[in-house]
């Protein structure tokens, strides 16, 4: 009876998952020939500040955050905090950084980093090298999504549904409103979803504590009598993830997450620069959420002690499952499946775009058909996705340890590209080719953190002193006649200082 309860609740709400997704195009030219990779892809430059804020905090607020984040505060403690202090950070800096990509994408029509790289530089195959980097950076984040809605299905439905069954679910809800609707359909789920995880994370913030300790006085003192470890750095058995680690980490997180493709996808879908700057503001009040799953995976501790490896990761969905009735337990678990669902949609969406303007767009040939061919790369990718989850799990899992690292080496090639004229093309890719390897050395030679610190910041580090090197020394761009205007972000795309405080222009 459990278990037909919850499964009906989450069927019935994947239905409706579908139903929205469709239901956000409707008369907008979807499926028509009129329908264009920009309206599909960036949602025509049209979405609102509610719709921007749902959008980009269901880009934040994934899977990891019902699962990773309540393991890792079940296993480690304070490390997890850096999410909240790299979210946080990394939206003050999207305050300058979110209208001035917005700005230059729209006067130039760019719809995406790899429009932008490849404008910038007047290499349309810079563009396509940075849409293959960034789809292998993006990759396992779809498969991550798939792994992380197919446990959430699988323990709520009580073992009713498999997890092989759950993976497809999750792929075939995803592509079913994507590929039609794109980001304007991603946004309208994202409104259902953040419905759904405001409420059941509110709940369970006041029902667990009370439940099973009699009040956050008696659950925290606990913590503190007998787990002192998991409230201070390095945490328990972290592995050297100490102060250090915690202020690096939160820097190039920071940094990475307002050029990471899904954050430039959603900038670049407002309908101006003071939506973006609203944005920026109001997303840390959602951050409040992430300490819920922290504490609640501490919590877990006391209730279902001896959770080890992958199994430490549904320490939050054990209290659940536990202590609620089936309707609940539905409920919840379709807040976290969506929190699958739609940052899956827009990797899946941003890896179509890419290949479909930058790489098969840049052939004469299918040029006319950039948003065919996008769709198209939708299908291909979360398929392709969906059977390494099957097939080899851990080719993409190993390939998720340098994702946000990797992605980090395009800080200077994009960012630093925009302000700087002199900033030449052999410098960019000299500088990426150098902090990526030296990433990938690190990390996959079990180096990270590297002296106490993460990785990714000694591969930046050294990216942007091959980069500098390279521009004042290295040989100069030619023939390249443009106008600054035509090349680098203007002056007022940037917020002035005086509306710093009020966001407005």
């Amino acid at each position: 009876m459990n278990a037909t309860v919850s499964t009906a609740i989450f069927a019935a709400f994947m239905v409706l998952t579908v139903a929205l997704g469709l239901l956000a195009v409707r008369g907008r030219g979807a499926g028509r020939s009129r329908a264009g990779l920009a309206e599909w892809s960036v949602g025509g430059r049209s979405l609102g500040t509610v719709f921007i804020w749902v959008l980009m905090a269901g880009e934040s607020y994934t899977s990891f955050s019902y699962l990773g984040a309540a393991g890792w505060g079940y296993n480690f403690g304070a490390p997890v905090l850096y999410v909240v202090a790299y979210m946080s950070c990394g939206y003050a800096i999207g305050y300058v950084v979110g209208p001035m990509l917005w700005a230059y994408a729209r006067r130039h029509g760019l719809v995406g980093i790899t429009d932008i790289v490849a404008h910038r530089y007047r290499r349309p195959w810079l563009g396509a090298a940075v849409a293959v980097l960034a789809t292998v950076c993006l990759l396992p984040y779809i498969q991550l999504q798939i792994t992380g809605m197919g446990v959430v299905v699988s323990t709520i439905s009580y073992g009713t549904i498999s997890l092989n069954w759950a993976y497809f679910i999750g792929f075939a809800v995803t592509t079913g409103f994507v590929v039609v609707s794109g980001l304007r359909g991603s946004a309208w789920v994202s409104v259902l979803k953040d419905v759904l995880v405001i409420v059941t994370l509110g709940f369970l913030a006041g029902y667990v504590p009370l439940h099973y300790f009699g009040g956050y006085g008696p659950f925290l003192d606990r913590i503190v009598a007998e787990k002192p470890q998991w409230l201070t750095f390095p945490g328990h058995a972290s592995g050297g993830l100490g102060q250090s680690w915690f202020v690096t980490t939160t820097l190039i997180n920071s940094l990475t997450v307002v050029i990471f493709p899904t954050t430039v996808a959603g900038y670049l879908g407002a309908r101006n620069a003071d939506v973006l700057r609203r944005n920026a503001m109001y997303l840390p009040f959602y951050n409040v959420l992430l300490f819920v799953p922290m504490l609640l995976g501490m919590a877990a501790l006391f209730v279902v002690p001896g959770l080890t490896g992958a199994g430490s990761n549904l320490a939050l969905f054990k209290l659940v499952v536990d202590s609620l009735p089936a309707w609940a337990v539905g409920v919840i678990g379709v807040a976290a499946a969506l929190s699958s669902i739609v940052p899956m949609a827009v990797f899946m969406l941003v890896i179509g775009t890419m290949w479909g303007r930058s790489v098969l767009g840049a052939v004469p040939r299918l040029a006319s058909r950039q948003k065919l061919w996008s769709q198209l790369v939708v299908v291909v990718a979360g398929a392709l996705a969906l059977a390494l989850t099957y097939t080899a799990p851990n080719t993409l899992v190993r390939l998720s340890l340098i994702s946000y690292e990797g992605m980090a080496q395009l800080v200077p090639m994009l960012l630093l590209g925009l302000v700087w004229r002199r900033l030449t093309m052999y410098a960019a890719v000299s500088g990426l080719v150098a902090g990526f390897t030296l990433v990938c050395v690190l990390v996959f030679g079990g180096h990270d953190p590297v002296w106490g610190v993460n990785a990714g910041i000694v591969g930046l580090a050294v990216n942007v002193l091959v980069t500098l090197a390279v521009t004042w020394l290295g040989p100069r761009e030619r023939g390249d006649d443009r106008p600054d205007a035509e090349v680098l972000a203007l002056e007022d795309e940037f917020p002035r200082a005086e509306d710093a405080a009020s966001g407005t222009r």
